[in-house]
């Protein structure tokens, strides 16, 4: 099931989603090449910033988050739904494609999202899963390291809950390493999965095709 996260850390981690790069949005998308007119469900979709972003490339967006408060604050006219990403409410083989942005690290059955995505993008379809990531380059993985385990959480516990930005940091190290993730999508259906990393290794990005 969904991590039981407390509603304080939830809330970081949208706000997080709400302010996803732009740029971003739009790679994962040319990344995963969703065929145009194509049902692409948005998940973990917050405030809708994926579903904008596919319905001007001409795709059918569906937005997905089990948060009923972020759907009802959401921007995107796209139709809305209330949901796990662990049971989702869809048909066998019924969407085109899929896109996640930054929920990946607050799942606690990886293996068991990817066999979900699987069971509803129709053979032939594509995903693309943005998330965080820790960099290779020594330098950045330094400046990172005391950015997010150093300096965020201070800045929390001046403005807001110190716990929740304690959380940032912490979520990233529940992610598997990037080989151990695709090779679970490949055993989930995505036999052509792959990672590449963005943002000099800040963001990370999985793509597949349903076999």
């Amino acid at each position: 099931m969904f991590d039981t996260i407390a509603p304080r850390y939830d809330l970081v981690n949208r706000i997080m989603t709400f302010r996803m790069d732009v740029g971003l949005r739009r790679k994962t998308m040319k990344a995963a090449s969703f065929a145009t007119g194509g049902v692409v469900l948005d998940l973990a979709a917050g405030t809708g910033d994926f579903c904008i972003e596919l319905e001007k490339k001409g795709n059918r967006a569906i937005g997905v988050d089990l948060s009923y408060g972020m759907l009802a604050a959401a921007r995107t006219s796209a139709p809305l739904v209330q949901g796990d990403l662990l049971a989702l409410p869809f048909p066998d083989a019924s969407v085109d494609g899929a896109v996640c942005g930054y929920a990946l690290r607050n799942l606690v059955e990886l293996p068991a999202f990817f066999e979900e995505l699987a069971r509803v993008v129709r053979p032939g379809g594509r995903i693309g899963l943005l998330d965080v990531s820790r960099p290779d380059n020594k330098v950045l993985r330094t400046g990172y390291d005391i950015y997010f385990n150093k300096i965020v959480p201070k800045i929390g516990a001046l403005f807001s809950d110190a716990a929740a930005y304690d959380y940032l940091p912490r979520s990233l190290s529940y992610l598997p390493e990037r080989q151990e993730m695709v090779a679970m999508l490949q055993r989930a259906g995505f036999a052509d999965a792959a990672h590449q990393q963005l943002q000099g290794g800040l963001s990370q990005l999985l793509t597949g095709t349903r076999e």
